[in-house]
Formats: C-alpha cells, structure tokens, sequence
C-alpha cells in the first residue's frame, strides 16, 4: 500500500526527533554537550506541536480555530518554561535550581488546553456566546492561578522549603493535567466520526505527558534528573503526538466533513456538556470559602503560611466574584435580548394569522364577485343586444337612436368591469410581457381616485411624452403603484388633504417612478420595507403591502428606495429597467426592417406634461386597466 506524503512527513519526524533523541541519550555520557543537546531539542519539539496544531486554525469556524489554538497556546507557554530552563544550563552553565522560578510556566501552560475542551469544536450546531467562553476561561485560569498561589507559592517564598514545595507542585500539578486527560477522555467516548479520532490521539499525547511530566518531577526531587537523560524520551515522544494529533486532524477530519455532512450531536452533547465549563466556574467560585474553612481550622501549615493563604483567598474571592457577575450580566442581557426576539416573533405570528384571515376573506369575497359578476353579464348581454337592434332600426327616431348608442357605450363599460372582477377572481399567473408603463401607471391612479371625492386630495401625474418599453407583468405592477398611491393617500388623510404628485421620467437606461406626496413624512423610511412593519393605526395595515411591492419590484430587476424630503413629505422612488430598442436591419430582399421593443409611442397615447386628475367614477374607468385592478387596499 502506497503511503501518503503526511504519513511519511510523520514517521521522518518520529524518526528524528524521538529516535535521535533516545539515541543520545543511551549512547552519549552526561556532559555539557549532552545537556545542551537536550535543552535545544526540548525546544524544537514544541515548534513541531505548534505546526502540527496551527494548520488546523484556517477554517471558516472560530470554534474550531481557536480549539487548535488554545492547544497551540499551552504547548507555547510550556516552550517558553523550556528557553527560561535553557537559559540557564546552556547560557549561564548552572544548574536549575529547585524551586525553579519557570514552575509557575510549566503548571500554567495546561489551563489554556483545558480551556480548549470547553469550546467542543465537533459540535457546529450549537453556538454558545463567545463573551461567555471568554469570561469562562478567565475564571478558570484564575482559578488555577489561586490553588497554585495557595498551595505552591507559600513553600517557595514564604517558608521556603524544598521538600514541601516539591510535594505540593508535584501533587497538584498531577492534578490539572488528570483533569485534562479526564476531559479528553469524555470527549473521546462521547464523539462520533473524524472527531473521536482526534480526541484519541490527543487524549493519548496527554496522557503520555502527565506520566513523564511526573516521572520527571519525582526525579529532579529525588536528584537523578539530568537534562538528555532515558527521562526526556516520554516527554519528547508526547510532544511529537501532539503534533501529529494535527497532521491527522488535518488530513482525516477536513476531508471527511468535505465528503459527508457532519453528523447531529448526541443527545447527551446537547443537554450537559456545554454547561459544564460555566459549572465548573462556579464550582471554583464554592471553593474559596472551603479552602479558606480548611486553611484555618484544620491546615497545620505556620501561622505566616496561613496568613498568606488567607490573603490569596480575599483577593481570589474579589477577583472571581466581579468575574462571576460580569458573567451574569452578560447571560441576563442576552436573555432580555432572546425574549424581546420571542415576543416580536410572537407577534409577528398573531399578524401574519390576521393577515391568513384577512386572505381567506378577501378570497371568499373574490368568489362572491365572480358569481355576481356572471349573474350581471347575461343582463348585459341582452342589453347590449337590444341596443344594438334599437340603434340599427330605420324607423326609430334619432334621438332615441342617440339614446341606445349612449346606453350601448356605457353598457360595454359596465361589461369592462364586469371581466375584470372575473380576471381579478381567477388569480391569474405571473406573466411577463412587453408593455407600456404609462398606461399600467395611469390606470393605477384612476383607479385610486375613485373614493376620493369627499376628500381634500389631489393627484398630478406627470410624465414625459416618450417612455421606453419595459417587460413585466402588468398586475404585479399595478398592485405596486395602487399600493404607494394608496399609502400616500392615507398619510395625507392625517393633514386632512394634500397634493400627491406621480412623475415617470427616462433616466440613463431606467424608467424612474416617483410618488411624492405632501404628508407628515415617515419616522423611519429605512425600515419600510421590513415585514410587519407599519405606521398605520391597528387594524388598518398588517406591514405587508410595502413588503411584497419591495419582492416584486426586486423581481422585475429593479430597485424601490424611500426619503423624506425636505420640504415635508415622502418620495417612494421606483427605478426598473428599460428594454432596449433592436437596430434596423436588411431583410434577404434589401429593404431596411426595423423592430423595436414597446415603447410609449407605441401604446396608447400617453399623457403629455402635467395631468391632474380629478376623482373619476367607476364608469370612466379605461378599457387599458390589466386585469386584477378591482383590489382595495393592499398595505
């Protein structure tokens, strides 16, 4: 079977570092070359951990980098222990001396790594608050930082005494890094896929450090640790693990992910493990007042070791104290902020079930107006034939000819009307064509200024001689313009009338709309467009209408933006995209042929200049108006 190039990159790196090392170390005396050889490969062999577990930070999951960076982290700090070690056997020629000031170096480089576990960087689906994991890993390292200023640091400055200073390091530094394999562990036999390979390797590297970690320690107590020594093989060895713990994690879990979706937590994932780290943050908390109980009733350390133990536990007590409450704080203010979300939620929910309601009505009236509608055409089809036969009939007098062509005329109007309630009670489908904006745009405002003649409004529509063509579907159109003119008309209602001005101009290669109206303006015109969102009183808009008018225009490629002006007043401005007209071209017989898309001059005779048009009844309505204009109000 052919190895992979990590594979090899892995066993040459074993092969150099584990295996040179070991090999010196059996066949080289101690000697000065000896140690200095072993400080610089203590030195390198962190470098190779740091590689290994860096080249798994590039990912798009801040979970994950800072996972491998944390474990980066710790293996740092303990690199920068190993130069502070270096320093003094290889540069200064001394012997270490015990304590040795870089202790603290050594013990404090594991809290950054248990940290890590505490971001569980398998799980992608559940995203805890990174302020929270920030402030949980502040307490922990506090915390740890505490025992070792209340149990280590009184034996090394306060009653400086080699043998209990020894002891205690030992004994809790075997502690934090059982907590830490213990973490591996779990995550090991709790994971499934690519991860519980990781957390093997890793849990593996861990527990080889912790055993030569002590092993080392006992040694250096007991006086037979010497740098280069059968001691350091372990040690070298886990640190070797650590970097290819990553390779692995590199080379297997990336491409596994890539091939398949990540598979769902465990339900056990779910429930506990991403509280424990804010538990133990509290647990740490509980323990002060226990070590401060057990320091002055039953510890029988000096009375200046005690002193200084009590001293270290206030100050802890203060520190972890604030921390706890920031914490608290946090977690209440997203909580406030999670039940402000359910509560907009909520209602958005009652508003989109009126709006259902308010659906089925507007559908149960559409089908009442269609069967009225069939019922009123068979009249008006006798009608119109009677009419017919009235005017066409020699023997009638003129006027009464008159008569029948003027009961004719407004009974086809009537008709008009008639099929476009059965066009509007269909629900036709979206069907784009080429059309001409100013008829769709001229119906929209007649069709408004039918309820208009009790009221002091006025509107101006004003339009260039000449618009180009635009496809799109004329309904959806019109229910957009009728929407903002609508709107328009309920703002002015509020200044008890108003002049609401609609202009249609050619701009560079748009057709632009603008509804201006002289209304109070709108509180926030960038929040129009969110669903839901309405100014009007309850029960008079859902926040829907300027909503959907935004989806369809977005359809059609266009853009709709609002503002205020400054002399008072809201502009809704509607820009779509014009069709290009097609260049003549020679047709097979060498005569020019030109074809162009709609434009305005070849639709109906547009509006020149300024119009005002005044409320108009439901029989002046044009036969141009697309089918769907009979809709109310739609906001």
């Amino acid at each position: 079977m052919r190895l992979k190039p990590t594979t090899w990159m892995l066993i040459a790196a074993w092969i150099l570092l584990v295996g040179g090392y070991a090999a010196a170390a059996l066949i080289f005396p101690p000697g000065p070359g000896l140690t200095a050889f072993g400080d610089v490969m203590q030195c390198l062999v962190p470098l190779f951990a740091n590689a290994g577990l860096l080249i798994n930070a590039g990912s798009t999951h801040w979970r994950r980098n800072a996972f491998w960076m944390l474990l980066a982290l710790g293996c740092s700090m303990w690199m920068a222990g190993q130069l502070l070690w270096t320093f003094y056997e290889v540069v200064l020629h001394q012997a270490v001396p015990n304590p040795f000031v870089g202790d603290v170096i050594f013990f404090l480089h594991t809290v950054p790594m248990i940290g890590a576990l505490a971001l569980l960087p398998h799980a992608r689906s559940a995203d805890c608050g990174i302020r929270h994991g920030y402030l949980d890993f502040l307490l922990l390292l506090s915390w740890w930082v505490y025992l070792y200023a209340f149990i280590v640091l009184p034996w090394q400055y306060i009653e400086p005494v080699t043998a209990f200073y020894g002891n205690s390091y030992n004994h809790l530094y075997m502690f934090e890094n059982i907590v830490f394999v213990i973490g591996l562990g779990v995550l090991w036999m709790r994971t499934t896929g690519p991860w519980r390979w990781v957390y093997a390797n890793l849990f593996a590297a861990a527990f080889l450090y912790s055993c030569s970690s002590l092993t080392i320690n006992v040694a250096i107590d007991i006086g037979k640790y010497y740098t280069g020594s059968i001691y350091d093989i372990p040690l070298i060895a886990s640190f070797a693990w650590f970097g290819s713990a990553g390779l692995l994690a590199f080379q297997t879990a990336r491409g596994s992910e890539a091939a398949r979706p990540e598979a769902p937590m465990p339900r056990a994932l779910r429930s506990s493990e991403f509280g424990w780290t804010s538990r133990l943050a509290m647990s740490a908390v509980l323990s002060l007042p226990v070590m401060a109980a057990w320091n002055i009733s039953i510890s029988v350390a000096p009375w200046p070791v005690r002193e200084f133990r009590m001293v270290v536990t206030m100050v802890a007590l203060v520190v972890l104290t604030a921390l706890v409450f920031l914490r608290q704080r946090l977690v209440d203010l997203e909580r406030l902020r999670l039940l402000a979300a359910s509560q907009e939620s909520l209602e958005n929910l009652r508003r989109l079930q009126t709006s259902f309601a308010q659906s089925e009505k507007m559908a149960a009236l559409g089908q009442l107006a269609a069967g009225a509608a069939r019922e009123i055409n068979n009249p008006l089809t006798a009608i119109l034939g009677y009419s017919d036969l009235m005017k066409d009939d020699e023997e009638m007098p003129s006027r009464l000819k008159l008569l029948a062509a003027r009961i004719q005329e407004q009974a086809r109007r009537t008709k008009q009307l008639v099929n476009n309630l059965l066009s509007f009670a269909r629900q036709l489908p979206v069907e784009k064509s080429f059309l001409d904006i100013h008829s769709v745009l001229k119906g929209a405002v007649q069709l408004r200024t039918l309820d208009l003649r009790e009221q002091n409004i006025r509107i101006d529509l004003q339009s260039e001689s000449v618009l180009p063509g635009l496809r799109g579907d004329p309904n959806q159109l019109l229910q957009v313009f009728f929407n903002l003119i609508s709107n328009a008309v309920d703002a002015m209602e509020e200044t008890h009338g108003g002049t609401l001005t609609v202009r249609a101009l050619r701009e560079k290669k748009n057709v632009v709309l603008e509804f201006s109206d002289t209304g109070p303006g709108i509180k926030d015109p960038s929040l129009v467009f969110d669903p839901f969102y309405s100014t009007k009183a309850a029960g008079k808009g859902n926040g829907l209408g300027l909503s959907i008018c935004y989806g369809i225009i977005q359809e059609h490629g266009g853009h709709i933006s609002c503002y205020n002006r400054p002399e008072g007043g809201a502009t809704f401005r509607v820009e779509l995209p014009a069709v290009a007209p097609v260049l003549p071209k020679l047709s097979p017989s060498g005569s020019l042929q030109t074809s162009s898309a709609p434009a305005a001059a070849a639709s109906p005779t547009p509006v020149p200049g300024a119009t005002a048009l005044a409320p108009a009844t439901k029989a002046e309505l044009p036969a141009s108006i697309p089918a769907g204009v009979i809709a109310g109000k739609h906001n």
